[in-house]
C-alpha cells in the first residue's frame, strides 16, 4: 500500500497525503487533483478503491492498425492532443503480426474501465472479420467512435475521408493528362474503403475492365507486386488507395526500365509524411487529418457526456495534391 501511494503521488506530484485522501473518499482534494490521482491508478495498473471503480477512468483507448505506415502516427498526435485538451489521456493500442490481437487490447481496455475508444482502421474496415468485440463494447455501453469505416449492425458514430470524391479527383486528373488505360491498387476485397473506392472509380470510368482491378495488402511490397501486374497489361496511369502502395507501384515501374511520370503516372491516397520528399515527389488526394481527428474527439467527448449523437457518417472532403509522380501520358 505504502509503495502504491508513492508511486501514485511521484507520478501525478502531489503528497502521499493527498492520494490517501483520494483513495478513501475524504474532501480536501479539489477535482482536477482527484482525477489526476485516478487516472495515475489506472495508468499503473493498480486497482481502484471498490468505491471508485463505478467511475469511468479518464482514459480513452486509440486502436490504430500499424505504426509504419506514416498517416497513422499522425492521426495519433491529433488525436492524443485534441483528447489531452478535454483533460483525456490517449491509451495508443497498435497492433503487429504475431502480437496483441485486437479483441485483446479491448479486453484490456475494458479492465482500465476507460471513457471510450477510438478506431482508426483495423478488422473494423474489413466486412469479413469477426466483430464480436465490437459488440461486447456497445453491450457494455462504451461511448466508441469509427474512423474511415461503419460495422453493418451497430450505430457507431464514424468519421470518413469521402473515397468517392478521392477517386473522382485521381482519375480526371489522370484523365486531363491523356492517360485512358488507367489502374487501381486496392486493399484486400473485404476492406469497405476500398471496396467504395472500386464503385467510385466504375462511376467515374464507366467500363473498368477487371483486369485493370489488382488487390494487395498494405504494404509496399504489396503495391510493387501488384503495380507490376497491371503493368504488364499495359496501364500507363494507376490510382493506388494508399502511398505505400503509391511507393511500390513506383518501384514497379523502375523495375521493369520504366520512367515515373514519363512513362507512367502514380496517384497515391492519404498525403502522409514525407511524400514530397519522394523521388519522384508523390501526386496524392490528401486526407484531412487534422479535422477529421478533431471530429472524433469531438463526438466522443459527446457521446461521454450525453451519451449519444446525431445519427450518420461524417463525411470530409480530401484534396488533390499534384506533385511529379504524373505527367502528360506519351503518344
Amino acid at each position: 500500500m505504502t509503495r502504491r501511494l508513492a508511486q501514485v503521488a511521484q507520478k501525478v506530484g502531489v503528497s502521499e497525503a493527498t492520494v490517501s485522501r483520494v483513495l478513501n473518499g475524504r474532501p480536501g482534494v479539489s477535482r482536477t487533483t482527484r482525477q489526476s490521482v485516478l487516472t495515475a491508478l489506472d495508468v499503473l495498473g493498480y486497482e481502484r478503491p471498490t468505491q471508485l471503480r463505478g467511475e469511468r477512468a479518464r482514459l480513452v483507448g486509440l486502436v490504430l492498425p500499424e505504426l509504419q505506415n506514416p498517416i497513422f502516427p499522425a492521426l495519433a498526435e491529433v488525436i492524443g492532443g485534441s483528447l489531452a485538451q478535454q483533460g483525456l489521456t490517449p491509451v495508443l493500442c497498435s497492433q503487429a503480426r504475431g502480437g496483441v490481437s485486437e479483441a485483446d487490447y479491448v479486453e484490456l481496455l475494458l479492465q482500465q474501465q476507460v471513457s471510450g475508444v477510438i478506431f482508426a482502421g483495423g478488422l473494423f474496415a474489413q466486412a469479413d472479420e469477426p466483430h464480436e468485440h465490437y459488440r461486447r463494447l456497445a453491450d457494455r455501453r462504451i461511448p466508441v467512435v469509427l474512423i474511415n469505416a461503419s460495422i453493418e449492425g451497430l450505430d457507431f458514430p464514424c468519421v470518413s475521408c469521402d473515397d468517392a470524391v478521392a477517386v473522382e479527383q485521381a482519375w480526371r486528373h489522370l484523365e486531363s493528362l491523356g492517360h485512358e488505360r488507367v489502374g487501381l491498387v486496392l486493399g484486400p476485397s473485404g476492406h469497405v474503403p476500398s471496396r467504395r473506392k472500386l464503385a467510385a472509380a466504375h462511376a467515374v470510368a464507366g467500363a473498368l475492365p477487371a483486369e485493370h482491378v489488382e488487390r494487395s495488402l498494405f504494404s509496399l511490397e504489396g503495391g510493387q507486386a501488384a503495380a507490376a501486374r497491371l503493368l504488364e497489361r499495359g496501364v500507363t496511369g494507376i490510382v493506388c488507395a494508399s502511398d505505400p502502395l503509391a511507393l511500390g507501384a513506383v518501384r514497379a515501374a523502375r523495375r521493369r526500365g520504366l520512367d515515373v511520370p514519363g512513362d507512367v503516372s502514380v496517384v497515391g491516397f492519404d498525403d502522409s509524411a514525407f511524400m514530397n520528399c519522394a523521388e519522384p515527389p508523390l501526386t496524392t488526394v490528401r486526407q484531412p487529418i487534422e479535422a477529421m481527428g478533431r471530429a472524433a474527439v469531438e463526438l466522443l467527448c459527446t457521446l461521454v457526456q450525453s451519451g449519444s449523437v446525431p445519427p450518420g457518417e461524417l463525411l470530409f472532403e480530401p484534396e488533390l495534391v499534384v506533385r511529379g509522380s504524373t505527367a502528360q501520358a506519351r503518344r
